[in-house]
């Protein structure tokens, strides 16, 4: 079902100036029928003729008003008639439609997290009875029907989910979103926003799987068959881009477009980030460490090549393996060394 825009009926202001003429004409009627009716006996069927379509236009005329629509920039309305689609109010006017025609939208009630409809559900009112038998309420509520065609944001809440290795992470998701075929949004799902919903959760689940959290070797998140360095952490982008075409791909039916979407929460689940976290620190100690002896390996090789270079001492191969093992203890300790002072010879 495709949608259909009705745009010649943008013509509330004219047909309310009519049918407020009209009802005016009717009361009129109904004034004039009266006073002729007594004054003068023998036009008696002009009077009752006048009254009578004065009374029944009167009853009858509200009618047409219930026919005036007002729509508000990036708001729509569906509207059916007897159960058939007639078409989509779209973009601010004010409206005259088929005053028996009704708006639909069955996601009117649904709110999620995420930002408002136009009317931010505050477009409600709400009528309380009173039994008088037994003192209960009953309270009955209306709610707008109009359909929001702003750029919205949903977020989801968070998931534990398990990466491409089985660690359990938390991750959430904030998808930028839009209505952009009312038609399909309405009639081609039961409810457009927890579909919506549903589906970010799903394409959520599926790539995440792919990556692992940090960059890990052996691992294939492109599907070519080769190794790459993709991972949740530090290819967010590209995540994030694979996440909105999953979710894209799912919803055009539904006639929703998604604009964009973004990682707003990524950690560990909490049963195993101490552990990660030690790992990570034992992995950036190992690389410090790594660093500190590949200058101090290239340290001692400058000295000993300065001072063969200068002939300002002549060591043996024993002497050589001494310097060189102190000034690596020196080079790479974790405190400062205490010196030894030989004032003897060295031999």
């Amino acid at each position: 079902m495709n949608e259909k825009i009705l745009n010649k009926n943008k013509n509330g202001i004219l047909m309310l100036i009519v049918w407020v003429f009209l009802y005016i004409l009717g009361i009129c009627a109904i004034v004039f029928g009266g006073l002729l009716l007594d004054a003068d006996p023998y036009a008696t069927l002009p009077g009752v003729i006048l009254l009578v379509v004065g009374i029944l236009w009167t009853v009858v005329g509200w009618i047409p008003f219930c026919g005036l629509k007002l729509l508000n920039p990036g708001e729509a309305l569906v509207l059916t008639l007897f159960g058939n689609y007639i078409g989509t109010l779209k973009g601010d006017g004010f409206y005259w439609v088929n005053p028996f025609s009704v708006a639909v939208n069955p996601a009117a009630k649904t709110r999620l997290s995420q930002s408002g409809d136009t009317d931010s559900g505050t477009m409600k009112s709400s009528i309380n009875l009173v039994a008088t038998a037994n003192g209960a309420s009953i309270s009955t509520e209306t709610v707008s029907k109009k359909i929001s065609t702003k750029i919205m944001t949903l977020s989801n809440n968070r998931q534990k989910i398990n990466d491409c290795l089985g660690n359990p992470i938390e991750i959430s998701i904030a998808v930028i979103w839009r209505v952009t075929d009312t038609a399909k949004a309405v009639f081609c799902v039961d409810n457009y926003k927890e579909f919506l919903s549903l589906q970010c959760d799903a394409a959520l689940r599926n790539i995440v799987r792919i990556y692992p959290y940090d960059i890990a070797q052996n691992v294939d998140t492109t599907g070519d068959g080769v190794a790459d360095e993709g991972s949740l952490r530090g290819s967010s982008d590209t995540v994030a881009a694979r996440i909105r075409d999953e979710i894209q791909s799912k919803v055009l039916e539904a006639g929703l477009e998604i604009i964009e979407a973004r990682i707003t929460y990524l950690a560990y689940a909490p049963e195993i980030a101490a552990v990660m976290l030690q790992r990570q620190q034992a992995s950036a100690v190992i690389d410090a460490r790594k660093m500190i002896v590949d200058g101090a390996v290239g340290m001692v090789e400058m000295a000993l090549e300065r001072l063969n270079e200068h002939d300002i001492v002549n060591l043996d191969e024993e002497r050589k393996a001494a310097m060189v093992s102190n000034l690596l203890v020196v080079l790479c300790g974790n405190h400062d060394a205490q010196p030894i002072v030989n004032s003897g010879s060295l031999y």
